[in-house]
């Protein structure tokens, strides 16, 4: 048996929940086989980088298939997700504040719940970030589509569908090109990967103001109403599907080990990336319904959206064309900001011995995981490449939504075991908060369907056999008991 997991059942059961003492999970921060990241990021930066992963992922990609679900009442269905997701966010504020770290809620379960929990959380972020990754390519594929279609007249192999022959495609050409892009920018190094983000958010977020002023001109009173044709249960279920777009607020806390001032900047990055991409939604969300009937949404199983709403509110194809090519750009950021954060989560549990150690090498001239980041790409692009847009995102909603919810579970449980901890940034109304964060989290995981929760058991059993087989045995943690002990 491996050192740390002890003789008796009791102690193999405690061996499974040991929990990474805070201090020395901050200790060993930006340190990796090879080489140490570097601290580059400014607040701008890591606002930028949890809005270049949030802002596009909804929008541009989901609201097709949301709007059918709950009418023109969708613009409620992103406040409730924003809802669920504030409360997480201010239990991200107060953990990356505290653990500013590259692991991110993996690195926090890993100090409040124990080894375990920990392991099976940052397996359910590797489904979160490969395959949100993987969903905006697909719809980075159509816009593509979309723009060379008006101004070239000419197809490309763009969504995949659930059926095959539709949508001209078996394997999905564009969305390999785009994570392969952001695969270059990731290996030249963190402050030029932010820098290109920079400005594809500014890009991206002109994009959208050209829509709203677009689209507001063509509102129609009539198409606002009945505003909630399928009631709450609409727009519940709509919610659920629609949270999608919020996932990748809580980028910034995956680049814990490389902000300038990380308790200070991680907190203020995540609220207000948080506030921004929700603004935005609202607001074009009602353009969007408010332009186009929502009847409309979805018919032509296109999952440029946007485009469409602009071509039906206008009757001219250079709006759209415009849109299409801003987002083919702009969509290209969130695939950036996404691969980095799940490279980072990788990162630190290779450090921490759960999966190979090839995940933690760094380039000491890059300073960046080479070898990780490019396993990264691979993977992404053949999911990207051959799996339906409508999958991933439910595969990639649940995943999400447990994370968050262990997150506030967290925030309780350091709060009673390290009281004294140095905190940046509290979580207001605690207990409350956090309390409503797993309560919210699990109603919308109890809305998605059966398929997803099927999908989602068996990615985390098979994290199970995984950890169980390797991680378990190579855990750092347990080759140390004395310095990883129970408290956190």
């Amino acid at each position: 048996m491996s050192a740390g997991t002890g003789t008796g059942p009791g102690t193999a059961l405690h061996g499974l929940f040991r929990t990474k003492p805070v201090d020395r999970i901050v200790a060993e921060g930006g340190h990796g086989e090879g080489g140490e990241l570097r601290r580059t990021m400014s607040l701008l930066q890591l606002t930028l980088f949890s809005v270049g992963a949030t802002l596009g992922t909804g929008i541009f990609v989901v609201l097709g298939e949301a709007v059918p679900k709950a009418g023109p009442a969708v613009v409620l269905s992103f406040v409730l997700a924003a809802v669920t997701a504030l409360f997480s966010a201010l239990s991200y504020a107060e953990l990356a504040g505290t653990i500013p770290v590259s692991g991110s809620s993996y690195s926090y379960a890993y100090a409040t719940l124990g080894e375990l929990v920990a392991w099976v959380c940052g397996w359910c972020l590797l489904l979160e970030y490969a395959v949100s990754v993987s969903a905006v390519a697909v719809g980075w594929g159509s816009y593509l589509n979309e723009f060379s279609d008006k101004a070239f007249d000419l197809a490309m192999p763009a969504a995949i569908s659930d059926s095959p022959g539709e949508n001209g495609g078996v394997v999905n050409l564009p969305a390999v090109a785009v994570v392969l892009i952001a695969t270059v920018l990731l290996l030249r190094g963190t402050s030029e990967s932010a820098t290109a983000n920079t400005i594809m958010v500014f890009l991206k977020l002109g994009v959208l103001a050209f829509f709203c002023a677009v689209a507001f001109t063509a509102l129609e009173a009539g198409n606002l109403t009945p505003f909630a044709p399928m009631g709450w249960a609409g727009i519940s279920a709509a919610g659920s599907k629609v949270f999608f777009s919020y996932i990748g607020f809580d980028a910034a806390s995956t680049a814990g080990e490389e902000a300038r001032n990380p308790r200070r900047d991680l907190p203020l990055a995540i609220i207000l990336s948080l506030a921004i991409v929700t603004v935005v939604y609202v607001l074009v969300g009602l353009a969007a319904v408010g332009a186009m009937p929502w009847r409309r949404f979805g018919l032509s199983g296109s999952e440029a959206s946007l485009a469409q709403v602009l071509d039906e509110a206008t009757g001219r194809a250079w709006p759209s064309m415009i849109l299409s090519l801003g987002a083919v750009i702009a969509i290209a950021s969130v695939v950036l900001t996404v691969m980095y954060g799940q490279t980072r989560i990788l990162f630190a549990m290779s450090r921490d011995g759960l999966i190979p150690p090839v995940f933690q090498r760094v380039s000491p001239r890059r300073a960046v995981p080479v070898a990780n980041t490019v396993i990264v790409a691979v993977f992404i692009s053949a999911l990207a490449a051959l799996v339906p847009l409508g999958r991933l995102v439910d595969a990639t909603s649940i995943g999400t939504l447990f994370a968050f919810a262990l997150v506030s579970v967290g925030v309780i449980v350091l709060r009673r075991t390290r009281p004294e901890l140095p905190r940046s940034f509290r979580t207001p109304f605690y207990p409350v908060t956090p309390l409503l964060g797993v309560g919210f989290c699990v109603y919308l995981m109890v809305g998605l369907g059966g398929a997803t929760w099927l999908v989602f058991s068996l990615w985390t059993l098979a994290g199970l056999v995984a950890y169980f087989a390797y991680g378990r045995r190579h855990s750092r943690l347990g080759a140390a008991p004395a310095a990883g002990g129970g408290r956190p």
